[in-house]
């Protein structure tokens, strides 16, 4: 793994650390797209996407602080070219807080102030496999009802009406279950939260985990429907007419004769621990069930058609093992801990050299796929930073950072473009 980590870091000498860096103009691409997106532009985009969990949301009732650094984040997007804001904005659990203007209100704020420089950024929100009671305290808008042809009734949410009938995954966080999409509530449910994110001005979407979503929905008809109405939605009141949809898709996609449901697909990397070399880690095809080169091929829902979907990788944060720093390669876990949680214990010189390894590897192994670029994301892991990682450039304006912003940028300024994907 080090003989190969050398080498593809060196194969691109913009990012070298061990010589000056070249100075490479960064390239000229498309964004622009308008009720449908070309493949060229999709990816595009997907190739300058990173995570910022919770970007868009403000306020102490987060339960840390790093809102303060909304400013630097800002800053960070301008520098580094961003154009895809992923996990932007949504709640895990905690819904109430939906009934917040201020929610709402400075959400906008940031939206603004972003494109105020960039008005081709997308933000992305998401519609995710957990409902709490507090759905009980949030009032159905009377458009949500219209979009359904039903009647507009005087009333909130019903937690109850959302799970499973049978009681599957009922309770599976805890106290909290996963929504059955099959279930009336639950479409509605998904509605009100895809059309208020689009409101907001949000162009993207992910559906998080739809296989737990659509546990009784095997031929995909209610999430056909449900996307259906999402789209249409988007037709008329979407900044551009359009809104990219994607979500974790261990099967490889979500087609149905033949089309896409889905605009692009999504997976956490699946990371794999290297166990004689302690702590460092590899990507590798077939390892458990990561995507790479597994993106099924369909028509999209802007009518191109593809032998593989362009699909996202991510770093994903889903907890520690039982074990920490211990390797286990039959579990989704490197080294004991989720994927950020991970990445963010190693050195920092380390860090930097896993992100040109990993970009420049799925560049070589799987060009339809492309690495989402951890910025801000919840850890699991021991640390002082607020219980986050963030890629800013560790300074005053952000003393949390973790100081990977300049390899992001110099990675994506100095790498070749994607336009020409296989297909």
């Amino acid at each position: 793994m080090k003989s190969r980590l050398i080498t593809l870091i060196a194969s691109v000498l913009t990012i070298s650390t061990g010589a000056p860096a070249r100075q490479v103009a960064p390239l000229q691409r498309d964004y622009h797209f308008d009720g449908t997106i070309s493949r060229e532009v999709l990816e595009n985009y997907l190739d300058r996407s990173v995570t910022m969990a919770y970007f868009l949301v403000t306020g102490k009732t987060e339960g840390n602080r790093e809102y303060l650094y909304r400013d630097d984040d800002v800053r960070l997007i301008r520098n580094i070219g961003a154009k895809f804001i992923g996990r932007a904005i949504y709640r895990w659990n905690g819904e109430s807080r939906l009934n917040d203007p201020n929610f709402w209100k400075d959400a906008k704020t940031l939206i603004e102030k972003v494109h105020a420089f960039d008005p081709d950024v997308i933000f992305q929100g998401c519609l995710f496999e957990t409902i709490s009671r507090e759905v009980n305290m949030v009032k159905i808008p009377a458009w949500v009802f219209k979009d359904f042809g039903l009647p507009v009734e005087d009333r909130t949410f019903s937690y109850d009406a959302m799970l499973n009938k049978d009681g599957k995954l009922v309770n599976h966080w805890g106290r909290a279950s996963v929504p059955d999409v099959t279930r009336p509530e639950t479409q509605l449910w998904f509605h009100y939260l895809a059309g208020s994110y689009i409101d907001l001005g949000c162009e993207a979407l992910h559906l998080g985990q739809v296989a737990l979503i659509g546990m009784a929905d095997r031929d995909l008809k209610e999430w056909s429907r449900i996307i259906a109405k999402i789209r249409a939605y988007a037709k008329t009141h979407a900044r551009r007419h359009l809104v990219l949809l994607d979500a974790h898709v261990p099967t490889g996609g979500m087609i149905v004769d033949g089309v896409s449901l889905l605009d692009f697909n999504s997976f956490p990397m699946r990371i794999k621990a290297i166990p004689d070399k302690p702590h460092e880690a590899e990507l590798q095809v077939g390892h458990l069930d990561g995507l790479y080169q597994r993106s099924k091929g369909c028509i999209s829902p802007s009518g191109w058609s593809c032998r593989s979907l362009p699909y996202l990788v991510e770093f994903d944060n889903f907890g520690r093992s039982r074990t920490p720093n211990v390797a286990d390669n039959k579990t989704i876990f490197v080294w004991g801990w989720d994927e950020i949680s991970w990445f963010s214990l190693q050195p920092e010189e380390y860090r930097n050299k896993f992100l040109v390894y990993a970009y420049n590897w799925l560049k070589e192994t799987d060009p339809n796929g492309h690495l989402q670029m951890p910025v801000s994301r919840m850890l699991s892991c021991p640390n002082e930073t607020l219980g986050s990682y963030r890629a800013n450039t560790k300074s005053p304006a952000c003393p949390i950072g973790y100081s990977q912003e300049e390899t992001i940028k110099r990675i994506w300024n100095g790498a070749p473009g994607n336009a020409e994907a296989a297909n």
